[in-house]
């Protein structure tokens, strides 16, 4: 695998049509849809998976500025990044390392037929104040954007689409007991990003083409 590295993620590239990636494509169904294939179309909409096959090459993780950050030690600040674990410094930073670290090691070992980039920019990074987790706990609460390229030729092979997802955030005394254990709110945080992006870059995902009718 190549050098992974952090820079700028650009959005804007998932806005581009996405090309197939390559794999065997299996019909989920087979119905003419919309307008553009009524009956006396010779064409015909279907719907396939496309097995994903992919070796990433490079993870690129961007935090705007413009996300605003909280301090304050409320239950549920209005604000885009919360974090406490790390020392008071550049938050917009220490949430761009976990989820590059993350990602990277969700990614590690993957080898495919398709050398990919990914692009990801944090939306959202919410998790819990020191007064929520050491009283009623909730949830972390993290998005991302998500844009995934060719390594050799920058084409989109799946364009951005906005991930969004929530773990289980300990409070009380399952909080202490499970710091006692190691398990921080950076390790859990951080285990369930490496699942994640490995589900996301494996799952068939489908697409919709027009076929000729015999």
């Amino acid at each position: 695998m190549k050098a992974i590295r952090a820079i700028p993620a650009i959005i804007g590239l998932g806005l581009l049509t996405a090309c197939s990636s390559p794999g065997d494509l299996v019909t989920r169904t087979d119905a003419p849809d919309g307008p553009l294939f009524q009956a006396q179309s010779p064409y015909q909409a279907q719907e396939v998976l496309v097995r994903k096959s992919y070796t990433v090459n490079e993870v690129n993780v961007s935090v705007p500025n413009v996300l605003v950050v909280s301090e304050a030690n409320t239950y549920k600040p209005r604000a885009d990044i919360v974090w406490r674990e790390d020392p008071l410094g550049d938050r917009h930073q220490q949430v761009a390392t976990i989820v590059q670290d993350a990602l990277v090691d969700g990614v590690t070992g993957m080898e495919g037929e398709r050398a990919v980039v990914l692009q990801v920019q944090v939306i959202k990074f919410h998790a819990l104040t020191e007064r929520t987790r050491y009283s009623i706990g909730g949830t972390h609460d993290i998005h991302f954007a998500l844009t995934v390229l060719d390594a050799q030729t920058g084409e989109v092979v799946e364009p951005m689409r906005v991930i969004e997802t929530e773990l289980t955030a300990f409070g009380g005394r399952m909080a202490i007991e499970a710091e006692r254990q190691g398990q921080t709110q950076k390790v859990r945080i951080s285990a369930h990003l490496k699942n994640l992006i490995h589900q996301k870059l494996t799952a068939p995902r489908e697409i919709v083409v027009a076929q000729q009718t015999q």
